[in-house]
C-alpha cells in the first residue's frame, strides 16, 4: 500500500528543486516506488573531497534530500509540512566516479515526527553510505506574505 498522501510525480519534483542545492550538485529524482523515493547524484569533481573521492557532506545532502521530500509527499501540505530535525551517517566506502543511487524509506511516520533510513549505492549496488534522518512534521501557518488576502497590490 502507498505511502503517499497524493500522487507526487517526479517532473514536478524536479520542478521544485530548480536552482537549489540539489540541483547544484546533479541530484535528480529517478522513482517514487509504493514506500520509497530514489534519485541520483554524478561523482565528480564539484562533490569530492581533497583526496578526489565523493564528499561526506555531499551524501548527506543527497540522503536529507531524498529524505526530506519524500517526508514531505506523505503528509497534506494543506496541513503540514516536515522539517529536518536530525541527520547521520556512516560512510562505508569511497567513490571516485560514476554515479551514486540513494533510496529513501521510512521506519516510522507518525504525527509529529518521521524517521527515514536513506542507503547510498555505487553503481555496482555496493554500499557507500547509510544515513537515518528524523523529521519533524509541524503544522502548517502561511506567512503572511503567502497569503493571497495578505499580499499587496
Amino acid at each position: 500500500m502507498p505511502i503517499w498522501f497524493a500522487n507526487p510525480t517526479i517532473e514536478e519534483t524536479r520542478a521544485s528543486h530548480l536552482g537549489l542545492l540539489a540541483s547544484h550538485l546533479g541530484i535528480e529524482f529517478t522513482e517514487f516506488g509504493p514506500d520509497f523515493l530514489r534519485g541520483t547524484m554524478p561523482v565528480v569533481a564539484r562533490v569530492h573531497q581533497p583526496m578526489g573521492y565523493l564528499h561526506g557532506g555531499a551524501s548527506l545532502v543527497l540522503a536529507e534530500t531524498l529524505g526530506s521530500v519524500a517526508a514531505n509527499y506523505v503528509v497534506d501540505h494543506s496541513r503540514q509540512r516536515c522539517m529536518g530535525q536530525e541527520i547521520n551517517a556512516n560512510h562505508l566506502r569511497p567513490v571516485s566516479d560514476g554515479i551514486v543511487t540513494g533510496t529513501a524509506r521510512p521506519f516510522h511516520l507518525g504525527a509529529r515526527s518521521q524517521v527515514w533510513s536513506i542507503e547510498i549505492r555505487d553503481p555496482r549496488e555496493r554500499l557507500v553510505c547509510i544515513s537515518r534522518l528524523t523529521m519533524a512534521v509541524l503544522e502548517w501557518r502561511p506567512r503572511p506574505e503567502d497569503r493571497p488576502e495578505d499580499r499587496k497590490a
